[in-house]
């Protein structure tokens, strides 16, 4: 049986079950916040609990190294209908210690891609188009310095209200937070 597979037979019985009914909630956070926070593994459910936190409480949105990358990219669209439309009223930026985006080389990304069938000639179309795929591609040196980023881009948004942005590293090994940026603070 595939992995596909599998997950569409657990889904039938869950939903058979009505196993879904424990999970019941809003579209609403109901503690009216939304965490960016990175897709590691090992804070699917160490996160939430390190942070008392249980389905409906927040919105969370995860990407590699809990980055900003780009200012009008998805990411910052997800935080700004999280304030806008779902009644988030504060953004915690959570990074990790020993994350994969830490220390990570482009260069060895790209030649991995070429392993597994990305042509030279797509990378240098894709550099000639004016897409820095290596910066593109290039991880951070310091998790504090990465969180602190990701704070200032959202802060500064344009289009961000007056709202706290808090930044944190957790340890993905015992859940002890961090205090990087203090929201509350004003510079």
């Amino acid at each position: 049986m595939s992995l596909l597979q599998e997950v569409l037979a657990f889904n039938k019985e869950f939903v058979e079950t009505e196993q879904y009914r424990e999970y019941a909630t809003t579209k609403y956070p109901n503690k009216r916040m939304v965490i960016l926070t990175c897709m590691d593994t090992r804070l699917v459910e160490l996160l939430p609990k390190a942070l008392n936190v249980k389905n409906g409480d927040i919105k969370i949105v995860k990407t590699a190294g809990a980055l900003v990358s780009h200012p009008f990219g998805s990411i910052m669209r997800s935080i700004l209908v999280a304030l806008y439309q779902l009644k988030a009223d504060e953004v915690l930026v959570i990074g990790h210690h020993d994350c994969g985006m830490s220390g990570m080389n482009a260069n060895a990304m790209i030649e991995n891609m070429k392993e597994r069938g990305i042509s030279e000639e797509t990378i240098s179309t894709l550099n000639y188009s004016g897409i820095d795929i290596e910066n593109w591609l290039e991880g951070f040196n310091k998790v504090e310095d990465s969180v602190s980023h990701s704070v200032d881009m959202i802060k500064n948004h344009p289009l961000i209200p007056a709202v706290p942005v808090h930044g944190l590293v957790i340890d993905p090994s015992t859940g002890k937070l961090d205090l990087v940026v203090d929201g509350y603070e004003r510079k």
